[in-house]
């Protein structure tokens, strides 16, 4: 069975995603405050955290950044502002998903599975290393939010690194431009789907030995666009 740890300090919205969880077979404990939730997090083995922004004696932000120190599981931060989004991915705190308030249960549930499924197959497939993540000639730190082809460090935009953790971390996944624009830019932001192709083309000049003959990249005509492990 499955482990989540629920840090949130309104009960009745951890009351929610504890029954939620529950029924479809995950065992949780609850933190009600970010020093709790480090606290419980560090003592013991989960699959998932489930981490609220707003929190009493440490925010969400602070937490997210003490336990990246040390955990590699997924964080799915779960925020009530819009604008918290932004800075989530500002910042890149190293939180692998978000989910705003009010959230439809059986979407947070399906956000924990898919979050803990991408996981696993990093880690049978051996691309989740100490320094962060390895696929091929391309190496992520995840906690630095540096990444390396072939050792050599290469400088990407804060959008940039966002693409491509994202597509890393759902390889072999094909994505359509409105499905990443979504996921990296959000729903409310301003733009058009141009900007998926446009941050792709980029990516591909700095990671692909040949960039119009993409080894990683790859473009599925017709349906999008997929990272080939």
């Amino acid at each position: 069975m499955k482990k989540v740890l629920i840090v949130e300090d309104d009960p009745q919205i951890a009351k929610i995603q504890r029954d939620y969880l529950a029924v479809n077979d995950f065992e949780t404990d609850v933190a009600i405050t970010g020093r709790e939730g480090v606290r419980m997090a560090l003592e013991d083995e989960y699959d998932l955290i489930l981490l609220d922004l707003m929190l009493p004696e440490m925010d969400g932000f602070e937490v997210c950044r003490k336990l990246r120190e040390t955990l590699d599981i997924p964080i799915i931060m779960v925020t009530a502002r819009q604008e918290d989004i932004d800075t989530i991915k500002g910042l890149n705190l190293g939180a692998d998903d978000y989910i705003t308030k009010p959230f439809s249960p059986n979407v947070l549930v399906a956000r924990v599975k898919a979050g803990i499924a991408r996981y696993e197959r990093l880690k049978q497939s051996g691309g989740i290393v100490a320094e962060g993540i390895v696929v091929g000639d391309i190496r992520i730190q995840t906690s630095s939010h540096h990444v390396f082809v072939r050792d050599n460090e290469i400088e990407v935009k804060n959008k940039e690194y966002e693409l491509l953790l994202f597509l890393v971390t759902n390889k072999d996944i094909i994505f359509n431009r409105e499905t990443l624009y979504e996921r990296i830019w959000g729903l409310d932001a301003l733009g058009d789907n141009a900007t998926v192709a446009v941050h792709i083309n980029r990516l591909r000049e700095k990671i692909e030995d040949e960039p119009s003959n993409p080894k990683y990249i790859q473009t599925v005509r017709g349906a999008g666009y997929r990272f080939k492990a």
